[in-house]
């Protein structure tokens, strides 16, 4: 597998006049972007800069507004629901979460639940937001319908991430950002460009047979639900993908389960659509509603080394604190640079040549 390195500023500007050629604004292209490039910057391959040929194949559809009416259309002090008008997720989704931050900050938290919006990139990017303003962040979306729950051999539900961040003191924030799904569907699409086999437990065949077979989306098959199979608590996957379903859509007046749909502009909505686009749901919670936040911090941090300091099976492994691995991937990226692969830079630089502006360096 060949690798080409990037500068951040080399991936931020392409990535920026991409949208800019959709027609964002250019202040709408901006976030965007850094929505993308965080992703990246934090060792999430699979939803950043490789994600941009099905934005705009969904643009090319139709089924992205570029220049979207973003509003709250119903709310009550603390809780409000946000219609992205078709909207890039990228920007629908920071919109929403600075609502619920607006909110914590004058009545201690803030609840906002959002319909007719498309992919919003890391679940993780919205959640730090609260971070920054000493809250307890919480980010989710539903997402295309491609797993199966507990015994069925039917696509009812997306990944449907979550995600939970924590701001500390002295340390990295805490960040709990997952899929509900045995693995989100862009580790998949990224074993399809290398070629590779997926572990086992990530996705059943057409039969519901157990396969590693990286194309098994694209013949019939169907994602597992966290666990794998019910002995393994898929089940528990199962319930927590229910749970970001339902507060992201039903409660928002998104589409739900299979009608919620597809990344691939290859694939057409559900003609019978129960709700309007993708739903998120965001929460922003202030640290001093329950105790002071330094003293909130301190403790985080005392948990933080006490976990670090834990026993372990091996000698040569440390206990990892959620959202660590990602930490230092950025720290160590924003210094070397965003390593894409050579089928990924291929499919950028077609994708540049289309819409007519200028591609990666080779």
């Amino acid at each position: 597998m060949t690798f080409h390195t990037f500068t951040e500023a080399q991936l931020r500007n392409f990535t920026e006049s991409v949208f800019l050629r959709m027609g964002c604004p250019e202040q709408d292209a901006q976030l965007a972007a850094d929505v993308l490039l965080k992703s990246d910057l934090r060792g999430i391959d699979s939803h950043g800069v490789a994600r941009l040929s099905g934005y705009v194949r969904l643009w090319k559809k139709e089924r992205i507004n570029a220049t979207p009416n973003v509003r709250v259309i119903h709310e009550t002090p603390t809780t409000a629901t946000v219609d992205g008008d078709r909207g890039l997720g990228l920007v629908v989704a920071p919109f929403a979460m600075k609502v619920a931050i607006e909110k914590a900050k004058v009545y201690g938290s803030g609840w906002v639940a959002v319909k007719n919006s498309n992919h919003f990139g890391i679940a993780g990017y919205h959640a730090l937001m609260a971070v920054e303003q000493d809250m307890v962040g919480i980010s989710m979306t539903n997402a295309s319908p491609l797993v199966a729950p507990t015994y069925a051999n039917e696509r009812l539900l997306g990944t449907n991430p979550m995600c939970y961040a924590f701001p500390a003191g002295k340390y990295p924030p805490v960040i709990v950002d997952m899929a509900t799904a045995a693995a989100a569907n862009g580790k998949l699409e990224i074993a399809q460009r290398a070629n590779q086999p997926v572990p086992e437990g990530w996705v059943q065949d057409l039969n519901g047979n157990t396969s590693t077979n990286p194309n098994q989306l694209k013949e019939g098959g169907s994602l597992l639900p966290l666990g794998s199979d019910k002995d393994h608590g898929s089940h528990k996957g199962y319930g927590l993908s229910a749970t970001v379903d339902i507060l992201s859509a039903v409660l928002s007046g998104a589409n739900y389960g299979p009608w919620a749909p597809p990344f691939v502009a290859f694939l057409e909505p559900a003609a019978n659509p129960v709700g309007e686009g993708l739903g998120h749901f965001f929460g922003a919670m202030r640290v001093d509603g329950f105790r002071p936040a330094q003293e909130f911090k301190d403790h985080l941090d005392n948990w933080i080394e006490r976990f670090k300091s834990a026993k372990t099976v091996d000698e040569d492994k440390k206990v990892i604190i959620p959202g660590e691995p990602e930490y230092n991937f950025e720290l160590e990226r924003k210094v070397i640079g965003i390593p894409l692969i050579d089928v990924v830079v291929k499919d950028l630089n077609a994708l540049a040549e289309g819409l007519g502006i200028a591609g990666l360096p080779a």
